[in-house]
């Protein structure tokens, strides 16, 4: 992660400023290797009454590794753009009794770079799963990220 530490910082920063829920859910940034985003968060601000992680929790560490991730893209593509997701679901396929770990990849980003430079907007689809200590995917969320370039300075 080291060349793209100083990106992560800032995302980080822009994270725990902008979003208070990240910070509130100890949401770390793990590691970015240019293509692929892995966030941590611990599991005692995330826990529900069964002792393991809350839905609501995974969801939006999901929802928001995978925000990161089309914001780093589009960072190193030299793009400034705003981000909103609109659309995802997840599936819980088990609970999560461990520090929380999501990993995201983007799908096919080429279209939506292409929309994004042509039509000043374009769409992105992230998958992001939640791991286990083993690897093995505890919850699966897909996303789709829209995104609009912003004004250019006159």
């Amino acid at each position: 992660m080291t060349e793209f530490q100083p990106l992560c910082q800032t995302l980080q920063d822009l994270w725990y400023a902008e979003i208070p829920l990240s910070k509130a859910m100890s949401m770390q940034i793990v590691s970015f290797d240019g293509h692929e985003l892995v966030t941590e968060a611990t599991l005692a601000p995330n826990r529900n009454v069964h002792g393991t992680a809350f839905a609501g929790s995974l969801y939006a560490i999901a929802a928001l590794t995978g925000w990161g991730l089309v914001h780093l893209r589009l960072q190193l593509a030299g793009l400034e753009a705003s981000i909103v997701i609109a659309s995802g679901s997840i599936d819980y396929a088990c609970p999560v009794a461990e520090t929380i770990r999501a990993r995201s990849r983007l799908e096919d980003e080429s279209h939506g770079m292409a929309a994004l430079r042509q039509k000043r907007k374009g769409r992105f689809s992230v998958n992001t799963d939640i791991l286990l200590a083993d690897g093995a995917s505890a919850s699966a969320f897909a996303g789709s990220y829209a995104a609009r370039l912003a004004p250019a300075l006159v």
